[in-house]
């Protein structure tokens, strides 16, 4: 089993603060869970067209769309493709390839990195999905739409192999599985879930992975693409810190600058060979040659009368 380094992994918990593995897993089960009852509703309502409705009132306000004419008027859908789902076995399928791939590249990368890389793998996979229908030839974008966190989840997967090829999970079978084995099977799996005659589909994951790849190799370089979202993020939730002030607040300021007892002064104790060593540096070099130090014991040797 190859070595990894162990102090920059932290023990993950479920109930951890920040931990965005969790946090993303939920945001995606509430989302589903939303629109889930947004579609019962409107079964219940128009019986028989309920779904119809659904997909031709609703969904298309959330999925990205492959028209560049409709994507213009919808731009937020770059961001909300990746959290919607269709059907519970694939979000279901999502979820547990997410979890299986996030959980390892958390461990060793910590809290902040998931959600950037997540989103980074979407919105590639979200790039070559409609540069597909709108450049190659005998595709027509029409109402094709994409949605679900498949990329994202393909983006992570491939990181997650760059960053740790050799780690095993599963070590009580026979010395354990190998992580890009798993990898490779959910690639299979991903793949051969999607018809063969839709290539923006396939080149949207592939452009996802391409971009897992770059993001970690990047990071094993020192150059962190996380860190612009990162900043973005602190920057917007600050906005509604009462605490913040428009700026850091500097621990000297809130623990000394506040206080109402003055902080403790040291006071250099002095004898009177001292006190004469001074007096003749001052014979020979003048007053101003004193430093801070032996003008206070001067100017206390005066006040006790020594002088």
């Amino acid at each position: 089993m190859a070595y990894y380094p162990q102090q920059n992994r932290r023990k993950l918990t479920v109930g951890a603060d920040g931990n965005a593995l969790m946090n993303l897993i939920a945001i995606l089960l509430m989302i589903f869970a939303v629109f889930a009852f947004v579609q019962v509703v409107y079964t219940f309502t128009y019986t028989k067209q309920g779904s119809t409705r659904y997909h031709d009132e609703v969904f298309p306000w959330i999925a990205l769309p492959a028209n560049l004419g409709t994507l213009a008027s919808r731009p937020w859908t770059l961001l909300t493709h990746p959290f919607i789902h269709d059907d519970i076995w694939r979000v279901v399928s999502n979820l547990l390839w997410l979890w299986a791939f996030g959980y390892i590249y958390q461990d060793f990368t910590g809290y902040r990195k998931l959600i950037p890389l997540f989103l980074y793998g979407s919105l590639a996979g979200a790039l070559c999905f409609v540069a597909a229908y709108n450049l190659l030839p005998g595709l027509t974008p029409g109402t094709a739409i994409a949605f679900g966190a498949s990329p994202g989840v393909m983006a992570i997967a491939v990181a997650t192999t760059v960053q740790a090829p050799r780690f095993r999970i599963f070590p009580m079978l026979n010395g354990g599985i190998p992580l890009w084995v798993l990898t490779v099977i959910y690639v299979i799996i991903v793949f051969a879930s999607i018809p063969i005659n839709r290539t923006p589909e396939h080149l949207a994951h592939l452009g996802a992975a391409v971009l897992g790849y770059i993001f970690q190799a990047q990071q094993q370089r020192g150059r962190d693409w996380a860190t612009p979202l990162n900043r973005f993020w602190d920057w917007v939730t600050n906005l509604f810190n009462p605490d913040r002030h428009g700026k850091e607040r500097i621990p000297k300021d809130e623990l000394f600058y506040k206080a109402s007892v003055p902080p403790y002064q040291k006071k250099p104790n002095y004898t009177q060979q001292r006190v004469d060593e001074i007096l003749d540096k001052i014979n020979q070099k003048g007053f101003k040659s004193l430093t801070e130090e032996e003008r206070e014991i001067l100017r206390r040797a005066s006040s006790d009368g020594n002088v």
